[in-house]
């Protein structure tokens, strides 16, 4: 088998449809979908929706449907392995080696989730007998009658050694199984292998697809050394990936339910037989970033309800660090904070749905959340403090990898600090100045700012993109000049890059089209309107320190330099368009956070700079362009 189901499942499970199909059509969010204009057929009304809960399109003009693979099938006529290629590669994914052992442990998972299914069966019916007297009292005191008993295919594990494993080896179960399932302790120092779960309440844990992949259990004995168990991890189960109740919240979720992560299995089972069918948990650990993704996938904005105690709080701050980074236009978290000293659990047993409505109401937005953990306890009584504050915000905000999130959030805090700090700076605080004239039109270009006697404004990273050929940008098309096979190995990636020049552009869409034409080509035929581009391009290397660009160079030198050069490029443009709006911010606000901004990029980009003199200095220092003459 090429491709193993779980392979396809996780490529599923990282790419959202609509982030593949918005590649290729403009979508418009649209209730709990994304609608556009057919990419089969020519229409002016849409009828082409897209599922992220569900996973799939549908074309109502057409009658097409499926997901991400069938999309790349139907709309560029790849075959099926190129396609799992290809989105393998969007999600980072390392394509699986088809081998008898890959083979092998495709069928070892379908037989682990046969024993996982069997166990799950015993466990229930352990609980529903008379062994499982205790355990239903515990459970009728939390108020989880048979009826959520039942919906949760909740269990109870005997408190004998080898109670399940004598069941599952009457049913022709192997020990070998068993233990790989994380269904019985062994080892080398274990000479025969016994139950896990034992003398406690059991939750199965299903995948996306609700099959069981692991339990968790809660002990009955208060002197137990762990209070709840988790399977261990196995090609099945891995905890910091799934989510309790991910299979029927991400369905309740389609029909229009909140998704709400709670902290613990009762939690989820009470907000579900109270009405809130959303209700997920991690499993028994802070939220992962696979986690935060699942969230996602399931709802833009979806809420984390945590504790109201100080353990609580903690973890939210936590959450915060954590989805700073993935932050994206209208992805973000809500959160809910709980009464103190109770879970929800509590809150629902004692005062009923309407107090957690009561809660839920009244859910903060992560931006306030992180003012809140920023400024609480915060002594401003001091220029340094103040300074300090506006340097962690403004660390906070540069680790958002979305520019449009982080300029709207470097613009929202900004505000809440003028209003803290009020009444506001004088103009004299920051160190910078208006060069040339106060007054502009629209279509005037901004003035230069003068910082420390340099004209920021005025600086190559921006007046370069209309005048002057970057030297990055010219280094990078030399190299794809002199070694067009990088662009089978890196084609989507370089018709992503962007450039600050118009030629730099033209050029590496000629290249790109040449290759097309001629892939086998050594040397790519240009139009002859850019042979005077093609010279400035060639001017621009310096056969010393840029070695690696140049024809004769082994590809294993010229894929290292190509990604180092690369990614020091996209930082470069993503860093020179910050500049210009922490010019313009700091021209229409001269405040000390709008100058602690515009030093914080410049310094990033005087790191970027020494970056790259660094890499140009590898090709002298190595010694390996010596046989080159300049």
């Amino acid at each position: 088998m090429r491709f193993p189901p779980s392979f396809l499942d996780e490529i599923r499970a990282r790419l959202a449809v609509s982030d593949v199909v918005g590649k290729r059509v403009k979508l418009r969010k649209q209730g709990r979908e994304f609608a556009g204009l057919s990419p089969f057929n020519p229409e002016k009304t849409p009828s082409f929706f897209v599922n992220d809960q569900k996973g799939f399109y549908h074309c109502f003009s057409s009658g097409k449907h499926g997901d991400v693979f069938d999309f790349l099938m139907e709309t560029e006529g790849l075959p099926f392995g190129e396609a799992v290629e290809r989105l393998a590669a969007m999600a980072g994914l390392a394509l699986p080696e088809a081998t008898p052992e890959s083979t092998a442990r495709e069928e070892r998972r379908r037989t682990l989730h046969e024993v996982l299914a069997l166990a799950s069966a015993h466990f229930e019916a352990l609980l529903q007998g008379r062994a499982g007297a205790k355990a239903r009292g515990y459970l009728s005191d939390r108020s989880l009658g048979p009826a959520a008993q039942k919906r949760f295919r909740l269990g109870y594990a005997a408190p004998d050694r080898f109670n399940l494993k004598e069941a599952l080896g009457k049913a022709g179960i192997g020990v070998p199984d068993m233990v790989e399932a994380g269904l019985l302790v062994a080892g080398a120092d274990i000479s025969v292998p016994y139950d896990r779960f034992r003398d406690r309440v059991i939750f199965p844990i299903t995948d996306l697809k609700g099959r069981i992949v692991g339990f968790g259990g809660r002990a009955l004995e208060k002197d137990v050394q762990a209070k709840y168990l988790n399977s261990p991890e196995t090609p099945l189960f891995h905890k910091g990936a799934l989510l309790y109740n991910g299979f029927s919240a991400r369905a309740a979720a389609h029909k229009g339910a909140r998704i709400i992560a709670v902290e613990g299995y009762v939690d989820v089972i009470a907000m579900v037989e109270a009405g809130f069918e959303g209700a997920v948990a991690p499993l028994g650990t802070a939220l992962t970033d696979e986690q935060l993704q699942l969230l996602w996938r399931m709802a833009d904005e979806p809420t984390l309800l945590f504790d109201g105690d100080k353990a609580g709080r903690r973890a939210a701050f936590r959450a915060i660090d954590l989805a700073l980074p993935h932050l994206k236009p209208g992805k973000s978290l809500a959160f809910g904070t709980l009464p103190e000293g109770q879970d929800p659990d509590d809150l629902l047993r004692r005062s009923g749905r309407e107090a957690m409505e009561a809660v839920l109401a009244r859910t903060e937005p992560l931006a306030d959340m992180l003012w809140a953990r920023e400024t609480e306890g915060t002594n401003l009584d001091t220029p340094e403090r103040k300074a300090a504050l506006e340097a962690r915000l403004n660390e906070l905000v540069g680790a958002i990898a979305d520019e449009s999130v982080r300029r709207h959030y470097r613009q929202d805090l900004n505000d809440r600090m003028r209003r803290l700090l009020q009444p506001a700076a004088p103009a004299g605080a920051w160190s910078g100045r208006r060069a040339g004239p106060r007054g502009r039109g629209r279509d005037a270009a901004p003035p230069a700012l003068v910082l420390r006697g340099v004209e920021v404004g005025r600086s190559p990273a921006i007046v370069g993109g209309a005048s002057i050929l970057p030297r990055n940008e010219a280094l990078l098309l030399f190299c794809l000049m002199n070694h067009p096979w990088l662009l089978d190995e890196f084609g989507e990636a370089i018709a992503a890059l962007p450039f600050a020049h118009a030629e730099a552009t033209a050029l590496c869409r000629a290249l790109q089209e040449a290759h097309m034409e001629d892939p086998e080509a050594l040397t790519l035929t240009l139009p002859e309107q850019l042979e005077a581009v093609r010279r400035r391009v060639c001017s621009l290397a310096n056969p010393r320190m840029d070695w690696p660009a140049y024809p004769d160079t082994g590809k294993d030198d010229v894929r290292l330099w190509w990604r180092q050069r690369s990614a020091l490029h996209l930082k470069a443009y993503t860093l020179s368009r910050e500049l210009r709006e922490a010019e313009q911010q700091l021209g229409d606000d001269p405040s000390e956070a709008n100058f602690a901004w515009l030093q914080d990029v410049h310094e990033r980009m005087s790191a970027v700079e020494g970056t790259e003199a660094l890499v140009e200095g590898f090709g002298a220092a190595s010694g390996r362009a010596s046989a080159r003459s300049v």
